[in-house]
């Protein structure tokens, strides 16, 4: 098959490989459809610790196909299925799948190579986060999946009330994601950031009450507190950039009683700073949330066949297999949101 393969920080190199044999209880996938995403452009730019465990590597993890063949032990879909798969799935035995945060499974293994035209799917992954796609919906929406649960799992766990104030910071796809769920939950919503394709997007997609461009309004924070009731500061306020710099600011958003949700994760080894007697005496509550469930990715299925999250207006362009790193480049310089990969 033709595939992309990762060999190093912006080392990618479009090229025949063999596809892997099948396993008991594993599925090969003909890709329909990929998606690009901020974690392969970050893995392009600067390698990736988790992700990239031999060179060359698959690339790629956002993806919805056909199942072109199965193996002994397949009981949940057969040939010729439309299906979307997560890029991971808990293994159920875990002390934290115990204890039902199967996010922080301790045997999570990362699916890569969705930038090719079949792909292997690992048999937990077949067995716990393999969805069949309706007919009526096309399968390059249902790509979106794996991007869309992690907002889902975030904006669930971050308790977004109907009538609450809520600032987003950062509005990429995730960013532009969370805000518009927050407008589905009944929130007045706040966005800011600095690129003009992703300001519109923020009016367009996520349909935010207020949008503010960073770049005339390098300091949101007093506009941020002004739009919230009666100006005490933002309920709620998300981070989706993950720099310490943003966080540290973001804190200062909210009111006494608020929430932070810091859900863009900042590099290894980071370090940020709070006002503690702020945070004590205000009662602010300080949280990340990592990852997707199977209970999230069903969810982020069944908003994307309802309608209710329009993922069309997400696509910046359709591009083939062999312009991928050419879409890398693209994100880098700023120009897009997602590329559709169409092997």
């Amino acid at each position: 098959m033709k595939a992309v393969l990762y060999y190093g920080p912006q080392n990618i190199k479009y090229e025949e490989t063999s596809i892997k044999p099948l396993a008991k209880g594993e599925i090969l996938v003909k890709i329909d459809s990929a998606l690009t995403c901020g974690t392969d452009v970050k893995t392009y730019r600067r390698g990736h610790p988790v992700l990239i465990k031999q060179i060359p590597s698959g690339f790629g993890h956002e993806f919805s196909g056909v199942v072109e063949k199965i193996s002994e032990g397949v009981d949940n879909v057969k040939v010729g299925d439309r299906v979307v798969c997560a890029n991971s799935a808990p293994c159920g035995e875990c002390f934290y799948c115990k204890r039902g945060e199967y996010n922080l499974c301790e045997n999570l293994d990362l699916l890569n190579g969705a930038y090719a035209e079949y792909i292997v799917v690992p048999e937990r992954i077949v067995k716990k986060n393999t969805l069949i796609v309706p007919k009526k919906t096309p399968l390059y929406k249902a790509a979106f999946c794996e991007p869309l649960a992690n907002v889902v799992h975030g904006a669930e766990r971050t308790n977004i009330k109907e009538g609450q104030t809520v600032g987003i910071i950062g509005i990429g796809p995730i960013g532009l994601m969370f805000a518009r769920i927050a407008k589905l939950k009944g929130a007045r919503v706040i966005a800011a950031g600095r690129n003009p394709i992703k300001l519109r997007l923020a009016e367009e997609f996520a349909q935010a009450d207020e949008i503010v461009d960073l770049k005339k309004y390098p300091n949101p924070e007093k506009i941020f507190k002004e739009f919230s009731d009666e100006g005490k500061g933002l309920d709620v306020i998300v981070e989706c950039v993950g720099l310490p710099e943003i966080w540290e600011r973001a804190f200062s958003c909210v009111r006494p009683g608020g929430t932070v949700h810091f859900f863009g994760g900042c590099k290894s080894g980071t370090k940020v700073t709070f006002d503690a007697t702020k945070m004590h005496y205000g009662d602010i509550k300080l949280m990340s949330v990592f990852h997707h469930t199977p209970k999230y990715f069903r969810e982020a299925l069944d908003l994307i066949v309802s309608g209710k999250i329009d993922v069309d207006k997400l696509i910046t362009d359709t591009l083939p297999l062999e312009k991928v790193e050419y879409a890398m480049e693209q994100h880098i310089a700023g120009n897009a949101i997602k590329f559709l990969i169409k092997p």
